[in-house]
């Protein structure tokens, strides 16, 4: 994985990132309600991140976009807590480091809008997911904050930016 780049997403991504997220929840066997699956966002994520204090990256080798992941203000939530938001790899992109260093880059860019948090909600069986969070500086916590919609992601985690 040595061309790989780590850019913002542009409008012409956006089928191309619907593809991958959609492929990666069908190859985990994630349920398609509930879940990002079913997000009417995915189709235009482009234009859902074209916001003030949200940004979405895209990560790139040769040309194809292999995962994706993005950081905005946590839906109905009344705090400065942002969003680790739809983190999705192919196979080919997993366990070679690249999440570690997209978490880094979002992370980064949530301290840059001076968000006081980060929080994320995950399935419990992406055990991969939540060792590299852990490491990552986020940890467990007991209830949901704010609603995004992913009732059927039990896990919630927290790191404090």
């Amino acid at each position: 994985m040595e061309n790989v780049i780590i850019r913002e997403i542009r409008k012409e991504d956006n089928p191309h990132v619907a593809k991958v997220i959609r492929q990666v929840l069908t190859d985990l066997g994630v349920p398609k309600v509930g879940t990002a699956y079913a997000d009417p966002s995915l189709d235009k994520m482009f234009e859902h991140y074209d916001k003030p204090k949200a940004t979405y990256f895209v990560i790139e080798e040769n040309g194809l976009i292999l995962g994706c992941a993005g950081v905005a203000q946590l839906d109905n939530y009344e705090g400065n807590v942002c969003e680790l938001q739809k983190m999705y790899f192919l196979e080919a992109a997993r366990g070679k480091g690249v999440g570690h260093k997209m978490i880094t880059v979002c992370i980064e860019r949530a301290k840059e809008y001076g968000f006081d948090a980060c929080y994320l909600e995950t399935m419990p069986y992406m055990e991969a997911a939540q060792k590299l969070y852990t490491k990552m500086g986020f940890e467990y916590i007991d209830a949901r904050m704010g609603d995004t919609g992913h009732y059927s992601c039990p896990v919630f985690m927290l790191k404090t930016l």
